[in-house]
């Protein structure tokens, strides 16, 4: 009897645990999900600016080596805030490294080149924006990304007031809602979806349903 394919997920920060978990079960049932965390990584990325350090670029490239050696056939990072890190791990490990936005980046630019993002954690953005524009390259497409970050939410988030967290983002989202499609940037924002989706009219993108779709054709095509 085969084994079932086993995805490490791999955690910055607790909030993004819920999402991906509720995803995996609902697309991907078959499939052992493993989780890795190391919230430190997400306490020291915001005290970096804009650009990762060596120092922790080989620090999470390490988190991956240590989820091949768990007997990894896919590798699903959760955290959009170490883009550059990623890249390494993907140059570096011999599984499949999916990117926490990759495929949610490529669904929202088929409904048009305008694309509004709501964001909670700032370091993040700058890695995403490069990332997003890099991609829309790569497709051919003329995608311009204009991204709103919502203060405090993501500070409530980690308190544990998930209704506040969704309540502002939700009350956001307006200001994009003349784009082709909103993208929520993180997995622990897509809690806020069903608040988005009431708020607009566009549609309205999360990363770990998307994420998920991906990784199972990366891992069983």
């Amino acid at each position: 009897m085969a084994r079932s394919p086993r995805i490490v997920l791999l955690h910055a920060t607790p909030v993004a645990m819920e999402p991906i978990k509720s995803a995996m079960a609902r697309l991907w049932p078959e499939a052992e999900a493993v989780n890795l965390l190391d919230d430190g990584l997400t306490i020291d990325r915001a005290q970096e600016g804009d650009e990762l350090s060596e120092i922790l670029i080989e620090r999470f490239v390490d988190f991956g080596r240590y989820a091949c050696r768990t007997g990894a056939d896919g590798i699903l990072v959760t955290c959009s805030a170490f883009g550059p890190a990623i890249d390494r791990m993907i140059e570096t490990l011999p599984v499949p490294v999916l990117k926490p936005n990759e495929a949610m980046f490529r669904a929202a630019l088929q409904h048009g080149n305008r694309i509004g993002m709501l964001a909670t954690f700032a370091p993040s953005v700058a890695t995403m924006e490069a990332e997003f524009a890099d991609l829309a390259v790569r497709a051919g497409a003329k995608g311009k990304l204009e991204t709103i970050v919502v203060p405090d939410a993501i500070d409530l988030l980690r308190q544990g007031d998930a209704e506040a967290h969704n309540r502002l983002v939700g009350e956001m989202a307006p200001a994009l809602s003349d784009r082709d499609a909103i993208m929520l940037a993180h997995f622990s924002t897509s809690r806020a979806a069903e608040r988005v989706r009431a708020a607009v009219s566009v549609p309205v993108f999360t990363a770990p349903d998307a994420a998920v779709t991906r990784m199972r054709d990366l891992v069983t095509r």
